[in-house]
């Protein structure tokens, strides 16, 4: 529920405004935060006021306040002084609290609709009752962003990535495992590609700020009308964060509309790629190609197949060039200056690429 860190930041705030201190124990007398040291020798009178019918009294020179979530005990909290006015801010402090268990509570409700929807885990009409009980608009224009980092996540890093998002009362941030922070982002009308990659740079860019030479990957889905196809936004993150990783690896934000034919060969089976690459090349493996032959193989395709400026990019006579390329049909079989075969390397090549980043993880 509430971390103690909201609590310790409640109570300081009362405190700073009503010179009062305070202190929150929980039911089995643990102190969760307060404002003076000595907060652990309350720990007992806690643990008998819990047994106690009344719903408030004095120990020991502190009020004792009960705090209610939803009929159900929750906290103690303590407040320094037996006069009046101790009590009023004792009484504010326990409606301030039993506030924010109610917000919690309802994003924690939230969060558990959105984690289920990502997973497709509800039926068609429970998401339209769902969403309507929880005030959430059923056809606000949305998009799923990924956000991978170097560590594991906790909920503490779930808060500091709401806070630095901003906190938009409409988007969500969440989690469905330990290794990526997914924000569901509502869009307005005119927002399109430009401004999803806009806004990806700029979570980029604050993520980095905050925690200075972590590693940070963004993906991100097509944009989608209706809450009910949000899991199919989140599916096309999810792809283009894996496909990222093996044909985009320079690349820390990766649109899954910019996949191209990655997405596909990411999904063919071993099996067929080994076969593939076996017809293409026969015995010999690309990676059986110099740095020399596979920087021309490379710089040529960049170019789109242009020999004048590929020999110009690699500081080579035009004649020296179209020799590698003679060589290397020679050897393969295929002609980079011939479109079809050129497509035909180029696919391969990536093939090759996807075969070992899937070996990799065997390991």
């Amino acid at each position: 529920m509430i971390s103690n860190q909201i609590l310790q930041n409640t109570i300081d705030g009362l405190k700073g405004i009503t010179r009062i201190d305070l202190c929150i124990i929980d039911v089995e007398g643990k102190v969760l935060a307060a404002t003076f040291p000595e907060a652990d020798k309350y720990m007992e009178p806690a643990l008998a006021f819990v047994e106690s019918p009344a719903d408030s009294q004095v120990v020991n020179g502190y009020q004792f306040f009960k705090v209610f979530d939803d009929h159900q005990l929750e906290y103690i909290l303590l407040a320094n002084g037996d006069s009046d006015d101790v009590y009023m801010v004792g009484k504010i402090a326990s409606f301030q609290i039993q506030n924010l268990l109610v917000a919690y509570k309802e994003r924690f409700d939230k969060d558990n609709f959105i984690k289920n929807l990502l997973l497709d885990n509800l039926l068609l009409v429970d998401i339209y009752n769902r969403a309507k009980k929880l005030h959430i608009d059923t056809e606000a224009k949305r998009v799923i962003f990924i956000i991978e980092t170097s560590h594991e996540k906790d909920s503490a890093a779930l808060d500091n990535v709401r806070n630095l998002l901003g906190g938009k009362s409409r988007d969500f941030v969440t989690a469905v495992d330990e290794k990526n922070i997914i924000v569901v982002k509502e869009l307005s009308e005119k927002d399109g590609n430009k401004e999803l990659e806009k806004m990806a740079k700029d979570m980029l860019d604050l993520l980095r700020s905050e925690g200075g030479d972590e590693q940070v990957h963004i993906a991100y889905g097509t944009i989608v009308n209706d809450i009910k196809e949000v899991s199919k936004s989140y599916k096309e993150a999810k792809l283009a964060l894996d496909v990222g990783k093996i044909f985009f690896s320079e690349k820390d934000i990766v649109a899954y509309t910019t996949l191209g034919i990655g997405r596909l060969i990411y999904q063919l089976p071993l099996p067929l790629c080994k076969m593939f690459i076996k017809e293409i090349f026969e015995a010999k493996s690309p990676d059986d190609f110099d740095e020399e032959t596979l920087t021309t193989i490379n710089k040529f395709f960049e170019n789109s197949l242009n020999v004048s400026e590929t020999s110009r990019q690699l500081y080579i006579h035009r004649n020296t060039l179209v020799y590698r390329l003679d060589k290397l049909q020679k050897s393969t079989g295929l002609d980079l200056r011939v479109f079809e075969d050129a497509i035909t390397f180029k696919i391969a090549l990536m093939v090759v690429k996807y075969m070992k980043y899937m070996e990799s993880l065997e390991y």
